[in-house]
Order: structure tokens, then C-alpha cells, then sequence
């Protein structure tokens, strides 16, 4: 299940829940669509993978689910951020970004 963090990891913007803004990458490394977009241009600089907008949990589950759904099972609360510096994160988007993630 996934953790749902509450941040991006890189500029600590909010990411609530149900932002459309939140994007993941397999390992579920969380940025916002502006860093992904204009820093990390679709590199995880965690994997190297690239990137997917990370689903949405709906507050109650239907279909007779009723331990699932945000209300029994809240979205993560602690704050990550990358371990990685401004410098790394560099290096490895210049040598990943030219190669579509299903090749890196």
C-alpha cells in the first residue's frame, strides 16, 4: 500500500492526498510535477527511473471495502526529503535524461 507522502522531496511543497500535483516513482519518491518537470526532467535521482502522477485514495472505499479508503487508513505524515545534493542530482539527470526510462 502505498505510503502517500505528504511533500515533495526536493522543494518540501505540500502535497496533499488528493493533489493531482504529486508524482511517484516506483519506489514511491515523491516530487511535485514542477520538479520533475524542471529539475529532475523525469529522473528519480533515488533509481533512475522516471516518473507517474501517484493515484488518488479516495477518503471511503466502495463496494463493501469498509476498511479501506483514507478514513481507515490516513496518508503518511512524515516529511521526507531528498538525500541527495543539488550537485548529484545534476550529474545523474544529464546522464539519464536523453534515455526513456523503460531503457535506463
Amino acid at each position: 500500500m502505498l505510503e502517500i507522502r505528504p511533500n515533495c522531496e526536493l522543494c518540501d511543497r505540500n502535497l496533499p492526498p488528493h493533489s493531482l500535483n504529486a508524482m511517484i516513482c516506483s519506489y514511491e519518491c515523491t516530487y511535485c510535477a514542477d520538479c520533475v518537470r524542471d529539475t529532475l526532467q523525469n529522473v528519480c535521482p533515488t533509481c533512475g527511473g522516471g516518473f507517474s502522477q501517484r493515484p488518488i485514495r479516495p477518503v471511503r472505499a466502495e463496494g463493501g471495502q469498509t476498511n479501506l479508503g483514507l478514513s481507515n487508513r490516513p496518508a503518511g505524515t512524515q516529511r521526507h526529503h531528498s538525500k541527495w545534493s543539488r550537485e548529484q542530482i545534476e550529474a545523474v539527470v544529464i546522464r539519464l535524461k536523453d534515455t526513456p526510462p523503460q531503457e535506463r
